[in-house]
């Protein structure tokens, strides 16, 4: 059955890509940040772990052709291993619930091992069904078609692309929304098990579909694995090149025709062909390696970034959707305009030149995140080193006050109802602050902890003055965009109070909380209970990844004065200013991806593409694996100089491929196809036998 000219079945094949990649890129997408919120991995391991998963998911395409090919056919493979894929993403989900170790209800995990062993079973689960799936579909696609539609066949490939496009766009948009959620039994958490779950269930409606298709399908049975002849060949011919290594052997003109004793003619040639491609290939994978760290060091370079959009809160993760939107708007416009473009101004775009150009924008795009790593560093605050302590004052009464630092520290004036920025120490030097408001003075003793932040509350009563030494038990600036809050009690009376839904508990007069969590970007209503009566007030909006103290001055009806002390100011680099990066690194993928698989299919003989797309699979495994080397031997403690690390590494890469495209000569197989037909019927006219000798040789070898 066909449906506007096109066999029905590819319509399954593709709902099943699409659900297919919803489920790979909705799960990829807030992978980075599981491992580091919730299995409270640092930057470097979360990193090093999404980056090994990545290379396996790009190992195992080998294994999937080598079971398609061999043994199960394509529709039998794409089944099985949709089956284990779905397996691997239900347990990720069940992984990442919290209350599953959680017995003393506290909203964090007790047994954080069993979570991660589950963790990493779903991933390699994730990695073999992801993998080994993947060379199948789009071949499996082709195979519907007959041989005279040629024209829906390559139509049938854009709208595959596109598919995929489709599907990491709207699962890297829905997934964080998901992953910001609050859910759980006993505590509210992060909602991971549903950010894993409905990936999962797309995986499982994915299988479903396909199945469905069952009998619509056109299934060649497997054929053989040429990649096994290939290597065999390969091997054969390194092998007898080893044992006729003496000088009265004549030399031969490639060192592949040294393994013509056993396989034919043709089979060298297009091995010659293949291996000429896979050269070129050597130095691509520093391109991925830098393409992949969109869903790691990017996405946690927006958690330190403002998402304010106006209307709308951009989650860290929802930014590589950037990278699928400007795809689907770079495409056409690249092949309709651009591409003409250069061609009217009498330039010659080659294959190979497009790639070069791919490696080199990669590269600035590198440069341009170590550009913005830059600025966000100026915004991040200075927390005391070992040795020190840092003092932040809060005059908290209603007249100047004159803090001096004793002995010979300097001194500060902090206007009523003001406060000073945090001032750092060596622990040992500050002992006492002498104080002094309006008429009355005062000195008070003071110790500070090592490597710890201090508040000082300062207030004239009629009984003198009052400085209250409160502990700040914060060290890092708060992660994911969320903001902690603590409340400072400023009233003669003790007071009860709750913001959102969070309660701070009773706090007596001059008393301070402890910190407390709340997302970012949020405004939430402060209750206050003083005497029995109440009085709510509306925060004022408090930015993402910031610390306020705020302080309670005034609140009885509808007189109320609250003031909000800065312990750590809000990220205020917008993350519309990674935006730049992805669009030249998008720009390099446009060139760069497209172009290599083109090239791949145009060089490679008409029974190896599968070889040569296995080549290209392998050069983005190889790049994942570069990461890790990379920023594992590196140890460079700025994340900026890490970026130029990468960059500068690309573009000697670029250089070394430019220089390799330049000596490329390229082939037309179809060419030297014909030429081994005309070969082998001229061999036949003059020795009809010869297919039965070289037969009978071969199953004597």
């Amino acid at each position: 059955p066909s449906c506007f000219g096109y066999p029905l079945s590819i319509f399954f094949i593709i709902i099943n890509e699409f659900c297919e990649r919803f489920s790979y890129y909705g799960m990829k997408a807030v992978l980075v940040l599981y491992f580091k919120y919730f299995l409270q991995w640092d930057d470097n391991l979360s990193t090093a772990i999404y980056h090994t998963f990545v290379a396996l998911c790009y190992l195992t395409p080998i294994l999937g052709a080598l079971i398609a090919d061999s043994w199960l056919g394509k529709f039998k493979t794409i089944v099985s291993l949709s089956i284990v894929y779905t397996i691997g993403q239900a347990i990720m989900s069940v992984s990442s619930m919290n209350d599953l170790t959680d017995q003393n209800h506290d909203g964090s995990p007790d047994n954080i091992p069993v979570h991660i062993a589950l963790s990493m079973i779903g991933l390699i689960l994730i990695a073999l069904g992801t993998g080994g799936i993947k060379p199948c579909v789009s071949a499996f696609g082709g195979d519907q078609f007959e041989e005279d539609q040629d024209k829906q066949r390559s139509r049938f490939f854009s709208i595959f692309y596109l598919s995929i496009n489709a599907g990491s766009l709207l699962s890297t948009i829905i997934t964080p929304i998901l992953r910001a959620q609050e859910c759980g039994i006993h505590s509210k958490q992060r909602c991971y098990p549903l950010a894993f779950g409905v990936p999962a269930v797309l995986m499982a409606v994915a299988l479903i579909v396909f199945i469905i298709g069952s009998r619509m399908y056109k299934k060649v049975q497997p054929q053989g694995n040429i990649m096994v002849q290939v290597s065999k060949c390969i091997g054969f011919a390194i092998k007898n090149r080893f044992r006729h290594r003496s000088k009265e052997f004549p030399k031969r003109e490639h060192w592949l025709d040294w393994a013509s004793e056993k396989y034919d003619k043709r089979l060298i040639a297009q091995t010659k062909m293949v291996l000429k491609v896979l050269f070129l290939y050597i130095p691509l994978p520093m391109f991925w390696a830098l393409f992949d760290q969109q869903g790691s060091r990017w996405t946690l370079q927006a958690t330190t970034m403002d998402g304010n959009f106006g209307a709308i809160q951009i989650q860290p993760d929802q930014m590589q959707t950037v990278n699928p939107i400007l795809i689907i708007i770079m495409v056409p416009v690249v092949d309709a305009v651009i591409y003409p473009l250069i061609k009217k101004c009498k330039i010659n775009f080659t294959p190979l030149r497009k790639i070069t150009v791919g490696m080199f924008l990669a590269s600035l795009a590198f440069v341009a995140a170590a550009l913005l790593q830059v600025q966000i560093d100026k915004t991040l605050p200075v927390f005391p080193a070992a040795g020190q302590s840092q003092v932040k004052i809060i005059n908290l009464g209603t007249d100047n006050a004159t803090i001096k630092f004793e002995p010979q520290s300097g001194q500060v004036n902090v206007m009523p109802k003001g406060w000073t920025d945090y001032m750092t120490f060596e622990a040992s030097q500050l002992k006492s602050l002498s104080i002094a408001c309006g008429n009355i003075s005062t000195t008070e003793n003071i110790i500070l902890s090592a490597g710890k932040r201090h508040t000082v509350g300062v207030k004239n009563h009629m009984n003198g003055i009052v400085a209250k030494l409160l502990y700040d038990n914060v060290t890092s600036k708060p992660e994911e965009g969320n903001n902690l809050i603590r409340i400072l009690n400023n009233l003669p009376d003790p007071v009860n109070v709750t913001m959102g839904g969070t309660s701070f508990g009773n706090l007596a007069s001059l008393s301070v909380s402890n910190y407390e969590l709340f997302p970012g970007g949020r405004k939430d209503e402060i209750k206050v209970i003083r005497n029995s009566m109440n009085c709510s007030i509306i925060s004022k909006s408090l930015g993402f990844g910031s610390a306020y103290t705020i302080v309670i001055n005034e609140c009885s009806g509808d007189a109320h004065n609250v003031t909000y002390s800065e312990d750590i100011p809000p990220n205020t680099v917008h993350m519309a200013w990674q935006i730049p990066q992805y669009f030249i690194l998008t720009c390099a993928e446009v060139v760069f991806s497209v172009t290599g698989l083109e090239f791949s299919y145009s060089q490679a003989p008409s029974n190896m593409k599968a070889v040569l797309q296995a080549g290209w699979l392998l050069t983005v495994a190889v790049g994942n694996i570069i990461v890790l080397i990379v920023a594992g031997a590196s140890k460079l403690s700025e994340q900026w100089s890490e970026y130029v690390l990468f960059a500068a590494l690309l573009l000697a890469v670029c250089v070394i491929f430019a220089v390799m495209a330049y000596f490329y000569t390229y082939v037309d197989p179809n060419e030297v196809e014909a030429q081994l037909d005309e070969e082998e019927k001229k061999q036949v006219k003059k020795d009809p036998g010869i297919y039965e000798k070289q037969a009978e040789a071969d199953s004597q070898m």
